[in-house]
C-alpha cells in the first residue's frame, strides 16, 4: 500500500466526495478564491449537504479550502512569497525522502521505480498529459515509500496535496515533462547506486522552481495570486 492509499481510504461517501472535489480543484474546474456552494455541490453529486460539508471540512484541514466566515468556504489562495516557500519546503522533504531511499530501498522498490519510469516515458511519447501527471505522482509515492519513514513521508504527501492545484500547472509548462524524465532517471540511478547525497540533490533540484521557470509558472496561473 503506497502513501496515498494509506492516508486516503475511499470508504465513505464524504471521502469519495473529498477526492472528487479535490480533483476539480487540481484540474482548475474550481479556481483559487472561488466559493464552494454546498447546495450546488450536493445537487451535482446527488447527495445531501451533510457529506458535502464533511468533505469541505476535510479539504479545509489539509489547506486546499479556507473558511470565509458567513460567506462560507472557498478554494484557498496563497501569496507568491508563500507559494515559493511551500515549493522550497517540498524540495527539502523530497530530498530527505530520496536520501533515505538511497540507503533503505529494497531491490523490489528500486525495480518498481524503473518500471514506473518506463511507464512515464510511454505516456510522454503518446502525448497523454493527464496520465503523465498520474504516473508522475505514482513515482513520487514510490520514492516516499522507499524512504521507509512514516512522519516524513506523510508530511511530504500532505504538502504535495496542498500544492496540487499549482503543481499540475508546473508539470504542463512547455518542456517540463521532458525535463521530468531525465530528472527522475537521475534520482532513480542515485537511489539504485546507494548514493544518498546525489539522490538528495537530484530530488531537491527536481522540485525547485527558480528564475524563468517560476516567472513563467506564475504568469500562467488562471487567477492572480495574493501579493
Amino acid at each position: 500500500m503506497n502513501v496515498q492509499q494509506s492516508l486516503v481510504k475511499k470508504n465513505t461517501r464524504a471521502e469519495v466526495l473529498l477526492n472528487e472535489i479535490e480533483q476539480m480543484i487540481i484540474d482548475g474546474k474550481i479556481l483559487p478564491g472561488e466559493k464552494l456552494d454546498e447546495t450546488i455541490l450536493a445537487k451535482k453529486f446527488g447527495v445531501s449537504r451533510t457529506p458535502v460539508r464533511e468533505a469541505i471540512r476535510a479539504l479545509t484541514a489539509i489547506g486546499l479550502v479556507e473558511t470565509a466566515g458567513r460567506q462560507g468556504a472557498e478554494v484557498s489562495q496563497v501569496s507568491v512569497s508563500m507559494l515559493i516557500e511551500m515549493f522550497e519546503l517540498m524540495a527539502v522533504l523530497e530530498g530527505m525522502c530520496a536520501q533515505l531511499a538511497a540507503r533503505r530501498a529494497t531491490r523490489d522498490e528500486k525495480s518498481e521505480m524503473y518500471v514506473t519510469h518506463e511507464h512515464l516515458k510511454s505516456t510522454f511519447e503518446s502525448g497523454d498529459h493527464k496520465e503523465f501527471y498520474t504516473v508522475n505522482l505514482n513515482f513520487h509515492d514510490q520514492l516516499y515509500s522507499a524512504s521507509h519513514t512514516q512522519f516524513l513521508a506523510g508530511q511530504a504527501y500532505r504538502l504535495r496535496r496542498r500544492l496540487s492545484p499549482y503543481r499540475m500547472r508546473v508539470t504542463y509548462q512547455p518542456g517540463r515533462m521532458r525535463a521530468t524524465l531525465s530528472e527522475h532517471l537521475e534520482i532513480i540511478n542515485a537511489v539504485n547506486e546507494g548514493d544518498s547525497k546525489l539522490a538528495m540533490n537530484a530530488a531537491q533540484s527536481h522540485m525547485r522552481l527558480i528564475g524563468n521557470d517560476l516567472e513563467d509558472f506564475i504568469a500562467l496561473l488562471p487567477n492572480p495570486l495574493k501579493k
